[in-house]
């Protein structure tokens, strides 16, 4: 296991900021408004040749118990429980708060190595607050600029001095790599709620409030088979036109972001609403970047009728979405734990049909089957002549058909192909690719 370094403090000292750069990458939402992060987000990273987890968590700050800034400081004192260096980032500039001296009282009783830092210290204006930040009693602080970069490679070598001595004998990580899950919906659907349910922990914050999650936050899941799942809960989708605040389409950009990145795709609907034009949308954004796709109907223990239910939205699916016909279904109710055992043998069905390669002396076989049981169709009078085909990859399946002329194929012999090869070789729900490559004929001159 790595080491476990979580960065917390008080809203808006610049935690995200400084995540950002202690990782390398721009992984957290970052914007000039106190609680943008709700959920802790982690990600590894190298510091002088050390590898580490490194966490960012909600802010800090003293709230009424079952309020959703309650909920967020129970997340942040859950990861801290689990650190072995918390990072305590005070604001340089703005100087100590008594929220500050309280947090830090809170620290000194949890136990655990703690390094003061002293964000936003750039320029002469942060010299007095960085001699208060001394009366917290957590010792000397390092002041940085987390914004601008300044003071971080000190900042690192500190971290690695207080972290605990690596395990000569470490073994090697030998497991395969985890298979990419993206859980996305509407607001509201019971995204967080269902990641919750799959790791077995108040992982994710939740609540009745629609838009909770607002980053992509990944989460790393073994199952009883040893298969390992990288799962990323993201913020829910809505319509365009509804998208305003600068914020939330930075959560909106997020999510689509880890949609692309994800090889299978799981879109949970409230079934009780039923399938919506904005889920139709979500599942066509799926399609369109190649992704393999389970449809989650959640919420499943209030639906009155279930058979009608059901059937409604296999029939609209079929109806609006025939380029992933046979899309896997999972009836759940996260919120009671039942259906969830078919979850991730579904996530792992589609993943091995979007992995799938066709072997070539089968392919040919379908191929010239296809073409005996319904033949190229004529185009400007003149018969198609599709030769062979093969797969150019998988991931989602793609195929090339070459032939005369073969680019012209009209796009209902296109659909006929698509639907011919997802029943002959079992393609249930997934992307199918098809591309159409003519030949040249050299007695047309150039």
């Amino acid at each position: 296991m790595l080491p476990v370094v979580v960065i917390a403090g008080r809203p808006n000292v610049g935690k995200s900021t400084l995540f950002n750069r202690l990782v390398g990458r721009r992984t957290a939402l970052v914007a000039d408004t106190p609680g943008v992060t709700r959920d802790r987000k982690e990600a590894e990273a190298k510091m002088r040749g050390r590898n580490v987890v490194v966490i960012d968590t909600a802010g800090l700050e003293e709230s009424a118990p079952e309020t959703l800034a309650s909920r967020m400081r129970l997340g942040s004192a859950s990861a801290v429980g689990h650190a072995d260096l918390v990072l305590f980032v005070v604001d340089a500039r703005g100087g100590l708060t008594p929220a500050d001296r309280h947090f830090a009282q809170w620290l000194r009783r949890q136990g655990k190595p703690v390094l003061l830092v002293a964000n936003k210290a750039e320029g002469r204006s942060a010299g007095s607050s960085l001699l208060d930040a001394y009366e917290l009693g957590l010792g000397e602080p390092v002041a940085v600029s987390a914004e601008h970069g300044e003071g971080i490679s000190d900042l690192m070598t500190e971290i690695v001095d207080r972290l605990p001595e690596e395990a000569a004998d470490e073994p090697e990580e030998t497991a395969d790599r985890p298979l990419k899950l993206a859980i996305v919906g509407r607001p509201n659907a019971g995204k967080s709620t269902l990641l919750n349910r799959l790791i077995g922990e108040e992982r994710m914050i939740t609540g009745a409030e629609p838009g909770l999650t607002r980053d992509a936050v990944s989460v790393m899941l073994t199952d009883g088979e040893r298969n390992r799942f990288e799962l990323v809960d993201t913020a829910g989708l809505r319509r365009r036109a509804r998208i305003e605040a600068p914020l939330e389409k930075m959560s909106v950009s997020a999510a689509i972001e880890a949609l692309k990145m994800a090889e299978v795709v799981v879109l949970v609907i409230d079934a009780v609403d039923g399938m919506q034009d904005q889920d139709l949308q979500i599942a066509r954004l799926v399609e369109r970047e190649g992704r393999g796709c389970v449809v989650v109907l959640n919420k499943w223990d209030a639906v009155v009728d279930r058979n009608a239910t059901r059937q409604a939205i296999v029939e609209r699916l079929e109806e609006s979405l025939p380029q992933m016909r046979g899309i896997p279904l999972v009836t759940v109710s996260a919120l009671t734990g039942a259906g969830m055992a078919r979850l991730l043998p579904a996530v792992l069905g589609a993943a091995a049909v979007w992995n799938l390669r066709v072997p070539t002396g089968a392919l040919n076989r379908w191929f010239e089957d296809a073409l005996s049981r319904h033949q190229p169709p004529l185009v400007v009078g003149r018969r198609l002549k599709l030769r062979y085909v093969t797969q150019s990859k998988a991931r989602p399946p793609t195929f090339v058909v070459f032939g005369t002329r073969a680019e012209a194929t009209p796009e209902d012999y296109r659909r006929y192909l698509v639907n011919s090869l997802r029943d002959k070789f079992d393609l249930p729900g997934t992307p199918i690719r098809i591309y159409f490559r003519g030949s040249d004929n050299p007695f047309v001159a150039s």
